[in-house]
């Protein structure tokens, strides 16, 4: 039996892509999968999967710094036969695996120099210098890895010319996770939903802007606030009072609040990377038929305009977002056309399964046999 090392110094070990998707296939084809982690919670045997913590870390710098040297350590006394980490931070120590004579996969989830230039814990003036020096060594150290997953087409444009073995792996859902048949929309509340990470750039702000607008309309938002206090300037926003908040929720309270809403947003700022991201939730509201209020990303549009199963709109306008959901909530026949449409695009087209192939055949060019 292969064994095989996933790592991460940066994401929750029920991270969806790396858990439930990367490591979850693996594990179904019987290999030896093992995820190590920077946390506070306890090691695990998580369906089958091994889920090893070297502990949390104080703040960036210390997680920078040490958090990433841990899982490395901790990685490399497993003696995996493929090594696949997800973390910039751990580039240098997917290079010392490499020197090791280890398999070595690059797992890239965003186009790191974009996302820098929209961190707001880096100073201004020295975000465009720290994201030119990021690409140069992300550029110079990815030649040497075995192959880089990368989890939009745009990203993979970007590294394809550089190794050759790269290959977009999309974070499509899971069909497994589908119910045989979405809830009916009569069964639904007028109400609004938005899940993951709570920031600035994400447009969190214009939404709750737009509920206000709304009167009487509830948003039920569930996620974590990056940085803490921008929940203080969200509860100043007239949307507040019609906002349910969930905070963290598992994968089981997310289906809750998505069976009883008639609404999906996802309205990015045009920061960073958004443009061309591919957001987990997006395919989450079109997987549980719900219709979608969206940013007017080309890439984004070319998928909801082209199956028509929501309304894209310019996420800097309340205004915008607000009318896009009264249009959705006041025609039920259409709405529930959208919700339809947007299921039957995961069902036939994007979903985990068409994703899971490329990764098998990735590992097997990697010389892991698979045992059925």
């Amino acid at each position: 039996m292969n064994r095989i090392c996933h790592l991460s110094s940066v994401h929750d070990r029920y991270d969806t892509r790396i858990l439930h998707k990367e490591c979850a296939s693996l594990r179904k084809r019987n290999m030896e999968v093992n995820l190590v982690v920077a946390d506070s919670l306890p090691d695990e045997v998580y369906n089958g999967i091994n889920i090893i913590s070297v502990g949390a870390s104080s703040g960036k710098l210390n997680r920078f710094i040490n958090a990433a040297k841990r899982v490395f350590q901790k990685g490399k006394e497993l003696d995996a036969d493929v090594y696949h980490f997800h973390d910039p931070e751990l580039i240098p120590y997917g290079l010392k695996l490499k020197a090791l004579g280890k398999k070595v996969i690059y797992d890239i989830h965003e186009d790191l120099p974009r996302a820098i230039l929209s961190k707001d814990y880096i100073p201004f003036l020295l975000r465009k210098p720290l994201s030119s020096i990021l690409e140069i060594y992300e550029n110079k150290s990815v030649k040497k890895f075995d192959h880089l997953f990368t989890a939009t087409p745009h990203i993979e444009k970007r590294f394809k010319p550089i190794n050759k073995h790269t290959m977009a792996i999309n974070n499509y859902p899971l069909l497994s996770e589908l119910d045989t048949a979405i809830t009916s929309w009569d069964m639904r509340e007028d109400e609004v939903c938005y899940i993951g990470s709570i920031t600035r750039i994400r447009g969190l702000e214009q939404v709750l802007q737009a509920i206000g607008l709304l009167k009487g309309i509830r948003f039920n938002l569930a996620g974590s606030f990056a940085p803490a206090s921008f929940r203080e300037d969200l509860e100043e926003t007239d949307g507040w009072d019609y906002t349910k908040f969930f905070g963290r929720v598992d994968r089981d309270e997310v289906k809750r609040i998505l069976k009883r809403s008639k609404v999906g947003v996802v309205t990015f700022l045009p920061y960073g990377n958004h443009t061309h991201s591919q957001p987990n939730k997006l395919f989450e509201y079109m997987a549980q038929g719900i219709p979608i209020v969206a940013s007017n990303f080309e890439m984004w549009r070319a998928i909801i305009e082209d199956f028509q199963c929501g309304i894209c709109i310019d996420p800097s306008d309340p205004n915008a977002i607000a009318e896009a959901i009264r249009t959705i909530l006041k025609d039920s026949d259409s709405s529930e056309k959208m919700g339809v449409n947007g299921r039957n695009a995961v069902i036939n087209q994007f979903n985990w399964g068409t994703e899971e192939n490329k990764l098998f055949s990735v590992y097997e060019s990697l010389g892991v046999v698979f045992e059925n």
